[in-house]
């Protein structure tokens, strides 16, 4: 990361808090804080029971022999890397670090025991919840992060369209996955952001299906759900295809119907993510669409959030962007938008693409 990065997102994070530091601890895989690796940027590594204490001005690291020269290789003048390999080694090393410092600590993932342990090497003997000030930051994305994230959109885009050769009739779900899975390493994904969704047919209604063996028939309807990981930036595609339609049949029209309105309800959530505006209200908008469409046939069927943040998690800092909670909107902002209409035993459809909001209005990546 180059340094001027790192400043800035220190400066994001300290601006409106009187924490001298704050510290982050990972467990075991895979339980890793991502704002680990918001504040150090390693591209390799797993950094099990890892830490890193943030400064105002630099960044220390704490890693043990297996991860310490992947630390080293991310590295820079403002971050400083030390083995520490005992937990004796890590108890001395945060209390040198940590005393008469005001510290804080991520309440979001900071297991409790850890929490009681650490607490004794700070000032007051407390650590201080600094969740709000990390995701804060993490919410509005610097050019350096948008940039990786386009790379994992453009890398989910190609393999969604090589994946279509791949429909062929008798695949199960369990094939495509894997192979696009395949696909999207050979375009140049670290890996998936997230185990990759594939629903033929009456599948397609559960929005978090595991792909099993259910075969590929004519007439079918097919969702795929996907992500892919580049340089620890994270997109989050849907795409719902027919495989060889049967445009006469009923279930056709009806799934096509469903899949007109989905797309309608993307445009129009498009259209009213701006800067500024309340995300909340963005979703209530699309849900009254989508609940009087066509006579209300589809009321109740949108059955998730319009939108979550995306970034170094799939569902990133803050998570869900457009829902129920109140959310403002802000320029550097990357979310989803994602509405369905899902009719349990029958089908579904969803359509889902990740959004920047950039110039006062959102923007497909």
């Amino acid at each position: 990361m180059q340094t001027n990065i790192l400043i800035d997102r220190l400066n994001k994070i300290f601006r409106s808090t009187d924490l001298d530091a704050i510290l982050l601890f990972n467990v075991n895989s895979p339980f890793i804080d991502s704002n680990f690796y918001y504040l150090t940027d390693f591209n390799s590594g797993i950094f099990e029971r890892s830490f890193a204490i943030a400064f105002k001005d630099h960044v220390i690291v704490g890693t043990s022999d297996l991860e310490y020269e992947n630390a080293c290789i991310g590295s820079n003048d403002h971050i400083s890397v030390y083995r520490i390999n005992t937990t004796s080694e890590v108890d001395n090393f945060l209390s040198r670090n940590l005393k008469d410092l005001k510290v804080g600590y991520n309440e979001n993932f900071l297991p409790y025991i850890y929490y009681q342990k650490f607490k004794k090497y700070a000032k007051f003997n407390k650590l201080f919840n600094a969740s709000k000030y990390l995701y804060e930051a993490r919410n509005i994305k610097d050019k350096y992060e948008i940039e990786k994230i386009k790379k994992a959109v453009d890398i989910s885009k190609k393999s969604l369209d090589e994946i279509q050769y791949y429909f062929k009739k008798g695949v199960t779900e369990k094939e495509l996955a894997a192979q696009f899975n395949y696909l999207q390493l050979k375009n140049g994904a670290d890996k998936n952001s997230f185990g990759t969704i594939v629903a033929f047919d009456k599948n397609t209604a559960l929005p978090h299906h595991s792909p099993d063996n259910t075969k590929l028939k004519d007439n079918a309807v097919v969702l795929l759900d996907v992500g892919s990981k580049w340089k620890n930036y994270c997109s989050d595609l849907t795409r719902t295809f027919f495989f060889k339609p049967q445009k006469r049949s009923l279930k056709y029209k009806k799934m096509a119907d469903i899949y007109d309105t989905v797309e309608k309800a993307q445009v129009l959530g498009l259209g009213l993510i701006k800067d500024g505006v309340d995300g909340k209200n963005v979703f209530e908008e699309v849900t009254k669409f989508i609940n009087t469409a066509n006579g209300g046939i589809y009321k109740g069927k949108f059955i998730h959030s319009l939108g979550h943040m995306i970034g170094i998690d799939v569902h990133d800092a803050g998570a869900a962007a457009l829902s129920y909670r109140s959310v403002k909107l802000q320029n550097g902002m990357v979310l989803s938008d994602e509405p369905g209409i899902y009719i349990y035993g029958f089908g579904g459809v969803r359509i889902e693409d990740d959004v920047l909001i950039d110039g006062g209005r959102g923007v497909f990546l």
